[in-house]
């Protein structure tokens, strides 16, 4: 005969888990300690279930248990994580309000002359790779149009008007 699953104290929590839960995992975690309660199933029953193996729902089990003991953190989110971040995600975002005030006034900026006004604030040097991530991250991206005109390497058949290309070459009217 197996034995009675442990974490009775738990019930409550997992069932609100459950109400609450906003990922899949979060509902297999709830579910991981609720089956066997509940149900009564077997560990091999509750990691079918809830199509897991049976190691992974033992730990999803145990690491439940521990956070809502208070044993244990609550897992982050990987965006969280952010390990060999160069500032916080609030820090990033005022250097940037600062490096950016033209933007609102619809000046044109670009990015390799953004980098070294960057490092200043930041205090370190940077990769443009990173000044780039940093700025997708926080919204945005590469909208700029170019105006062309009878002179230069995008000359056009006697236009009258200039002719706005988007980044991908598409012409725009103005």
């Amino acid at each position: 005969m197996a034995r009675t699953p442990s974490g009775a104290e738990h019930r409550e929590a997992a069932r609100e888990l459950l109400r609450t839960a906003k990922t899949v995992e979060q509902m297999r975690q709830a579910q991981a300690a609720l089956l066997p309660l509940e149900l009564g199933l077997s560990l091999e029953q509750t990691a079918l279930a809830i199509g897991r193996s049976v190691g992974g729902t033992c730990n999803m089990r145990t690491r439940f248990m521990a956070v809502s003991e208070g044993r244990r953190a609550a897992p982050r989110s990987k965006r969280e994580l952010r390990n060999r971040a160069s500032a916080s995600l609030d820090r990033e975002a005022k250097i940037l309000d600062e490096v950016l005030r033209g933007a609102a006034d619809g000046a044109v900026l670009v990015v390799p002359q953004l980098k070294p006004k960057i490092e200043a604030r930041l205090g370190k040097p940077l990769a443009l790779s990173s000044v780039y991530r940093m700025l997708a991250r926080h919204g945005w991206r590469k909208l700029a149009a170019i105006e062309v005109t009878d002179s230069g390497p995008w000359q056009r058949e006697c236009s009258a008007s200039p002719v706005l290309r988007d980044c991908t070459g598409q012409v725009r009217s103005p």
